[in-house]
């Protein structure tokens, strides 16, 4: 039988394929991929730009009344380099390509997804509308609470995704096992622990999400947000001024403030239920500036809240029980996180090198001959950025 000798194409494309099966949280995300980059290489610290719906108010009458259109936009960096090193022999490079991959590939891409997809998760702290469930297990009912938050911010219904952490995935399973489903997917239930699709989620499971442990802030904290002092002309206000609390807020730590309401995205129309806001960045307590998402804008086309009341302080709400850990799911619809990947270099002078694209990832793999010790040093590599794009489009669920 003749050798079979795996060309750097073939290596590449295969890689592709084993570290794209490997993703369920990248590889359900909005995924760019940026072909300006592809002639001569991307470099370390390049940044996209991805512009954001417009937002219009709506006129009453027949006077005109004409609005400026101010687009906006999200700097997304594809500034992270991750990959594997490897050294091939001489005859793992005659083998078939199926062998090939299962030697070799297989297990050097599951470990580089993993890497990548960690990083990605740590976006859920972006996300600050949120169903709190902590110290108890998850129930079918929380799920359907996230998706009303999704529908009142008119998330797409194509393309959502729930995320389960492996407790809630335990939780989940058990508590649909009673419901009526089509035999295909209870057997997946039973067999496999998998839920498959439902209440208009595909629902997977992923050892990687990280729990969250909320800071130490307590309920003292106010703030003077609704003392009529904040423009209604659209200015987007992306801080808060608290006084009096104590302990010291983390980046994801979820609160509302007392009065402010936020309103339907499309009417503006307060919808009486507390806007939701997550610190941004880590906060070392007492009075002072605290960061927060979304941005508080009580007019224009980009309003999301309402402050009905004028009164001179208004009390802080912090979501969960303060410095306590509590497990994180995630409910999704695409066009909530985006992950874009761009080309490197490709080095001259050397034994092989390859680049492809497979699914808006670009991989490159390059090979060199080492005579000293007739090996085949090989390396493996994404350069890679990810950005929380619409967080609305996204919810976070907190159980046990």
């Amino acid at each position: 039988m003749p050798n079979t000798i795996l060309t750097p194409t073939q290596v590449t494309r295969e890689a592709l394929a084993v570290l794209h099966q490997k993703l369920n949280f990248v590889g359900n995300i909005n995924r760019s991929y940026d072909d300006s980059f592809a002639k001569d290489g991307a470099k370390i610290g390049s940044t996209l730009k991805v512009r954001l719906p417009n937002q219009y108010t709506v006129r009453t009458g027949a006077t005109l009344s004409a609005q400026d259109t101010a687009e906006q936009s999200v700097d997304l960096a594809v500034a992270t380099q991750k990959g594997v090193d490897l050294n091939f022999t001489s005859t793992d490079l005659t083998l078939s390509l199926q062998d090939f991959s299962a030697r070799i590939l297989e297990p050097a891409m599951a470990v580089l997804a993993a890497a990548i997809e960690a990083d990605a998760l740590t976006m859920a702290t972006d996300v600050y509308q949120s169903v709190w469930n902590g110290g108890a297990s998850a129930t079918f009912q929380k799920v359907l609470a996230g998706r009303k938050i999704m529908q009142d911010a008119l998330a797409p219904m194509n393309d959502r995704n729930a995320l389960l952490n492996t407790q809630d995935n335990v939780d989940l399973v058990d508590a649909l096992k009673g419901l009526f489903n089509d035999q295909t997917t209870i057997a997946k239930q039973y067999r496999e622990g998998f839920m498959g699709r439902t209440a208009g989620f595909d629902f997977s499971e992923n050892t990687l999400i990280p729990t969250f442990t909320r800071g130490a802030g307590n309920t003292a904290y106010t703030t003077n947000t609704t003392t009529g002092t904040l423009a209604t002309d659209g200015t987007a206000y992306s801080s808060i001024t608290v006084a009096t609390g104590t302990g010291a807020l983390v980046k994801g730590d979820v609160f509302t403030i007392a009065n402010v309401f936020k309103v339907h995205p499309e009417t503006k129309a307060s919808t009486g239920i507390l806007q939701q806001f997550v610190v941004t960045a880590a906060y070392a307590g007492g009075g002072g500036s605290v960061s927060i998402s979304p941005s508080i804008v009580l007019g224009g086309g980009r309003q999301n809240c309402i402050i009905p009341s004028t009164s001179s302080t208004a009390a802080i709400s912090f979501l969960g029980t303060a410095s306590t850990a509590v497990g994180t799911s995630l409910l999704f619809q695409k066009d909530a996180f985006a992950f874009a990947t761009a080309d490197l270099v490709m080095p001259k002078g050397i034994d092989f090198a390859a680049r492809d694209v497979l699914d808006g990832i670009s991989m490159r793999i390059v090979r060199q001959y080492d005579i000293n010790n007739d090996k085949f040093p090989t390396r493996l590599d994404v350069l890679y950025g990810y950005k929380t794009i619409r967080p609305q489009l996204a919810v976070r669920l907190h159980n046990n």
